[in-house]
């Protein structure tokens, strides 16, 4: 515990943002970095708990280890803060810019006051320790002769290829698009995490001998079979890809797009590359691109997704951006049926709704309407009544009579999450058994399929979540596939690092 009273002294603080008028012309990143005096104000406030539930099952999959990271920081001891943050965590740079923070709500502290900004001071710990070079390719000593596939290029199949090459397995990775990173390069927009945090770390890995193939969809131009012979693992980490539909009537109209659809090409569209490319091997890939400018554009889903498309929607030149979300609005603070330290479902404004969005609760969209071409030109809405159970819980809707009304609409986007991993194509080939909710199914306790040498984890296996549990799945699995190759392990995924196994 760095200083016994900081927590007394010094509130929470975030980085300051730019003005949104100058963010809303580019699809850079905008938060601003902390002088390290505020940085190591915000570390101070840290009061080393004697039981640090932000590191508990509740706080931080990974089990980061917060409040010694934070204690290093208030000692401007830097390097010891980078090998405590990455002896459990592979890639900082993305939940520091990305994770929703369950460790935060968590924290202690934040039982009665704001609580410590964990994600930011880990943000700046590993961006810190690229600026002085503490970053460096960690080679095993020896290799194993084994090799390992994984499927996916996502957080879990990144974190699953590195852990076992620290092992010192060979790995390739297999990507069916053009570049590796899954949803963090083609479905999280840049102003949240600019491409160059994924190159960096792809060159990282590449240096330390995991081999990537590109435009390799398995099941589709790369055969199943082949790597069955050739491997002597797979990992399963495709993620969680079949979105959720809205199956009323208009859904099929010019002008209704899937949440990933859009996001995709402006991603691809950024990096200077075909929004449209890679039809050939890639199923949901449209045929035709798709803008938001001089579009009313209506987001449907209330997620971070759909706080996405509200930020690229803007940033494309919409004319009105509104956002819908089915449930009641949510309360500012946490309620009796929220006790600490649980992860609160409240209100959350994100950067992109403060850059212009009307957001509607509990309303249901009935019908897609089409103009004389057979294009959306509105939606027919209604308002929903929601009843409550006891725990104070949304049980159940009724409509509300006399509001169903028709409201402008030229660009429809669904973000209402994702049911299950694609199943045509390698899934179908392979013959692997599915969970009740259609994931693969590969317990928590050996991540194996039904399948012999071949392995699940992240989204594709427990169904979409967080990047943060991504990771740690990624994690977990490689320690049961190296298990499985050497008869033992020695990677850790909670507690240690692998630095002792690696130059």
């Amino acid at each position: 515990m760095g200083k016994p009273t900081g927590f007394l002294e010094f509130t929470r603080e975030l980085p300051g943002k730019k003005p949104v008028a100058d963010r809303l012309k580019n699809y850079d990143e905008f938060v601003e970095r902390f002088s390290e005096q505020k940085l190591v104000r915000q570390a101070s406030r840290c009061m080393n708990c004697g039981v640090p539930f932000c590191h508990s099952h509740n706080g931080c999959p990974l089990g980061n280890l917060i409040p010694e990271f934070n204690d290093a920081v208030y000692r401007r001891s830097w390097r010891e803060a980078y090998d405590i943050l990455t002896s459990t965590n592979n890639f900082p740079e993305f939940t520091g810019r990305i994770c929703p923070a369950p460790c935060e709500t968590a924290c202690v502290l934040g039982i009665n006051q704001p609580a410590i900004t964990i994600e930011e001071i880990e943000k700046h710990i590993i961006e810190i320790a690229f600026e002085k070079g503490f970053v460096q390719p960690k080679k095993p000593n020896i290799r194993s002769g084994k090799k390992v596939a994984v499927i996916g290029s996502g957080p879990s199949g990144l974190a699953a290829a590195t852990q076992l090459n620290y092992a010192g397995h060979l790995v390739t990775v297999f990507e069916r698009d053009d570049a590796a990173g899954g949803l963090l390069r083609y479905g999280i927009p840049d102003f949240k995490l600019e491409k160059w945090v994924i190159d960096r770390r792809i060159e990282l890995m590449e240096q330390e001998g995991v081999v990537f193939r590109y435009n390799a969809n398995v099941g589709v131009n790369v055969s199943i079979n082949d790597l069955l012979r050739e491997y002597h693992a797979i990992v399963l980490t495709g993620g969680s890809t079949e979105p959720r539909g809205l199956p009323i009537p208009g859904s099929d109209l010019k002008g209704v797009y899937f949440a990933m659809q859009f996001l995709k090409q402006q991603n691809k569209r950024n990096a200077n590359k075909d929004p449209l490319a890679n039809a050939a091997i890639e199923s949901n890939i449209l045929k035709e691109e798709v803008r938001a400018s001089g579009k009313h554009v209506v987001v449907i889903g209330g997620g971070d997704t759909g706080s996405d498309c509200v930020g690229t929607s803007n940033r494309q030149g919409a004319v009105t951006v509104t956002q819908f979300e089915l449930m009641p609005q949510p309360p500012a603070a946490r309620t009796p049926f929220m006790p600490w330290p649980t992860y609160p479902m409240i209100l959350k404004t994100s950067s992109s709704h403060e850059e212009g969005c009307e957001r509607k609760w509990a309303v249901a969209t009935k019908e897609f309407l089409s103009d004389e071409k057979g294009n959306l030109r509105a939606l027919k809405i209604v308002d929903l009544e929601w009843k409550f159970s006891d725990d104070q819980r949304p049980a159940r809707f009724e409509e509300r009579p006399g509001t169903e009304r028709e409201i402008p609409c030229d660009l429809a986007l669904l973000a209402m999450g994702f049911i299950h991993p694609q199943h045509q194509g390698l899934l179908e080939e392979l013959a692997v058994e599915y969970d009740e909710r259609g994931n693969v199914r590969a317990s928590e306790k050996e991540y194996k399929t039904n399948i012999p040498k071949v392995f699940a984890a992240g989204d594709m296996r427990r169904g979409q979540s967080l990047v943060v549990w991504a990771i740690s799945e990624g994690r977990e699995c490689a320690r049961k596939v190296d298990e499985f190759l050497m008869g033992s392990s020695l990677l850790e995924t909670k507690d240690a690092s692998l630095v002792s196994l690696a130059v």
